[in-house]
């Protein structure tokens, strides 16, 4: 390997000069940390990947191996291991050229080879849409991830130079990859911790996205930099000065608000430029924690802090493992400044993050909070990615959970949980552990019961109530912000689904066969085997979902497993081929998703009832004179259930009634507190002018049974407004 000072011979090709130059200037960066042969393996992989790309280039014209070592570059100054460095140089082969990941195995190692293979996209994939397929192939590099999360470092750094030099794509694919970029792979940069990554990622993307508002935001801060910077500059030896008085020894510097972060809290909090006070502020950074903390009080002294501005990110870290002081000052000519205080380690690992493990050897791993972070969010994302549906689905999941987390409270054993803004209590739930979350019933909020939607505040103390029959509500899919709350509400439902599926399924077959003067317990082992092999399923659990789900009729599978043949059954049975020989169906009405009413018809216990099979619903429960029922029953004779409703119910139903109501003041709350009174509750109201003296008032209540159903209605006709009242079964 030729050293880094070393000399091109003038014969070679500028094109070839270029990356010869370039190598040796990050073998340059590498010997300064790792070991001679390190150095070796890493140019042998430069000299493979030149080899493996040999006569490609990028649209700049450039050769393509220019991008492969810039990435190495990246990572270098991150000082990542070698291993990290050569699937660097190597992560286009196995995509971008015939070399398959066997030959890197056997070149470069297997670990090497996983790296390379997890930053690759997925190869033929069977998707539909373009779309898909980039979404499978971000799966499958967070499951990568999971196994090594050096491959989203080497991601990050391969997207990181795609961006500097985006500008050789025609404008619709820079905004398209711009719009990634900020959605995906920037938040990504801001969970890990790595800031410097994050914010050249956002301010590229924004160039790229928003090009003129980039361009007028720039104008503006070049213009106010001349006159706040000589301010800052100010302030910055003033607080060295009294730093020095006190003996504290620090490193004070000025920092400027990038950009995007500009740009995207004047479009949150719609706001101009001028009244943007916080585009200016200094770092200070100390040896210790109690440095820390010293300097706040001197920095308080100095300059008058602004109330409610105060954060200590060092108690209360964030989510990616930063830690700061934060605080507000009121500085020279009435300018507002941001002050940071943090130490030397948690500089490190809010400048690099999860990086900061490699970058600075003083910060061991286990005091690299990031790295524990990182841990803990891949564990979540694997947890997500088991229990979604499909890969778009976790993509969305994903893009969710990467909400910077800013709402921090305590549990009653004084833990401090870190959740996304306007999270719920189910959220935290589910944060504990998902049989906490499945369980959950109710939340005391700083000692107070408290509705499972209201949005948590940071500094509460949130106590979650469980019970051991307690099951998820699908209502709480409209108001929690975690995916991982999402996923596994998700999750649980389809479980209790499938369950209740089973469950109405065996007792839909049952009464079949015992139409037959049959029984599941008396059919022979031999005769259930061969039926399932014939319908195609697995097990009778199988075949009960599917006859649950209503994908199959029962009778006609209560046929199959007793063996008889149609005609055998129609002359047993003394029916024609328009009726069904089953018995009937009990229901309590709280079956679950499997057991659903008509809306149109929206029956209640005391009711006659038919049910229709519906594939993927199961049962649906219609009013025998429901319209539907008169239109339908005899075009799929075979789906209609005979049903009964079992002699207890605990359960409400929905119901409408309509009632002709003279229009007079208060009216209206004489209706609903009459509905009360009957132990009825209200879902809907609607109010129907039909002129000037008389209105028709639509209620959506919920009753036990039609006797409950006919107490409210006769203590609503009692009220004097009212002129007339009836049921609704026409929806």
């Amino acid at each position: 390997m030729p050293r880094a000072g070393s000399v091109i011979n003038a014969g070679e090709s500028a094109s070839a000069a270029q990356p010869e130059q370039r190598i040796q200037e990050v073998c340059a960066l590498l010997e300064a940390y790792l070991e001679p042969q390190q150095v070796e393996q890493v140019y042998a992989a430069y000299q493979f990947s030149a080899a493996a790309h040999e006569g490609q280039r990028r649209r700049s014209g450039e050769p393509y191996i220019v991008h492969p070592i810039a990435v190495a570059r990246i990572l270098a100054e991150m000082r990542l291991d070698a291993e990290a460095i050569i699937a660097a140089l190597l992560h286009d082969v196995i995509e971008d050229t015939p070399t398959a990941k066997e030959c890197l195995i056997e070149r470069f190692g297997e670990q090497v080879a996983e790296l390379v293979d997890g930053v690759s996209k997925l190869g033929a994939i069977d998707a539909r849409t373009k779309a898909e397929a980039q979404a499978e192939s971000f799966r499958k590099m967070i499951l990568a991830m999971a196994r090594d999360i050096r491959v989203i470092l080497i991601k990050l750094a391969d997207r990181l130079h795609n961006m500097r030099t985006i500008w050789i794509m025609p404008p619709e694919k820079r905004r398209q990859i711009a719009r990634e970029t900020l959605d995906i792979y920037a938040p990504i940069a801001q969970r890990l911790g790595i800031n410097s990554v994050r914010t050249e990622l956002e301010d590229h993307s924004f160039a790229a996205h928003y090009p003129l508002r980039y361009r007028a935001l720039k104008e503006k801060l070049t213009r106010q930099r001349g006159r706040r910077g000589v301010i800052l500059d100010t302030v910055c030896e003033q607080v060295r000065s009294r730093l020095q008085e006190a003996g504290v020894e620090a490193r004070v510097e000025g920092r400027e608000k990038h950009l995007w972060s500009i740009y995207c809290k004047m479009a949150q909090k719609q706001l101009h430029f001028r009244d943007i006070f916080d585009v200016y502020g200094f770092r200070v950074v100390v040896d210790s924690i109690d440095d820390c903390y010293r300097v706040l009080g001197i920095l308080h002294r100095l300059y008058k802090p602004r109330p409610g501005r105060i954060k200590d990110y060092i108690a209360i870290p964030k989510a990616n493992g930063y830690q700061s002081l934060h605080t507000t000052l009121v500085g020279p000519h009435r300018i507002r400044l941001e002050a940071q205080i943090r130490t030397r380690e948690m500089h490190a690992v809010a400048e690099s993050g999860i990086a900061a493990h490699w970058l600075y050897k003083g910060v061991g791993e286990g005091a690299n909070t990031a790295q524990v972070r990182a841990r803990e969010w891949v564990k979540d994302l694997l947890e997500i990615q088991r229990s979604v549906g499909n890969t778009q689905e976790f993509i969305e999941n994903v893009k969710i959970d990467l909400v910077p987390d800013d709402v921090y409270v305590f549990t009653p054993k004084g833990d401090i949980l870190e959740l996304p803004s306007k999270a719920t209590p189910v959220d935290l739930a589910y944060a504990i552990h998902s049989d906490i979350g499945d369980a959950c019933v109710a939340a005391k909020v700083d000692h107070r019961l408290t509705p499972l939607r209201t949005p948590l505040q940071t500094g509460q103390m949130v106590e979650i109530i469980t019970a051991p029959a307690a099951r998820p509500n699908p209502v709480w899919l409209d108001f929690v912000v975690t995916a991982k709350a999402r996923t596994a509400i998700r999750h649980a439902l389809k479980r209790q689904q499938d369950s209740e599926a089973v469950e109405l399924g065996r007792r839909m077959v049952g009464r079949a066969l015992s139409a037959l003067s049959l029984s599941l317990d008396s059919l022979e082992q031999a005769r259930i085997d061969e039926t399932l092999e014939a319908i195609g399923v697995h097990s009778l659990d199988e075949l009960f979902r599917e006859v649950g789900l209503g994908n199959r009729v029962p009778w006609l599978v209560a046929q199959q497993l007793s063996g008889l043949e149609q005609a055998d059954v129609e002359l047993e049975e003394g029916r024609d081929d328009e009726h069904e020989p089953h018995g009937h169906l009990t229901i309590r009405g709280n079956e679950g998703a499997v057991i659903t009413f008509g809306r149109c018809c929206r029956p209640i216990p005391g009711d006659p009832i038919v049910g229709f099979a519906s594939t993927g619903r199961g049962v649906v429960i219609h009013h025998r004179d429901c319209k539907n029922v008169a239109a339908n029953q005899r075009k799929r004779s075979e789906s209609w259930v005979d049903v009964d409703w079992e002699t207890s119910v605990d359960a409400e139903f929905p119901t409408q009634i309509a009632l002709d109501v003279v229009n007079e003041r208060g009216a209206l709350a004489q209706l609903a507190h009459g509905i009360s009174e009957r132990g009825a509750s209200i879902e809907n109201v609607h109010i129907e002018e039909r002129d000037g003296m008389v209105a028709t008032v639509h209620f959506l209540i919920l009753v036990r049974d039609r006797r409950h159903l006919a107490t409210v209605m006769r203590h609503l006709r009692a009220i004097a407004p009212v002129q007339r009242i009836v049921r609704k079964k026409d929806g």
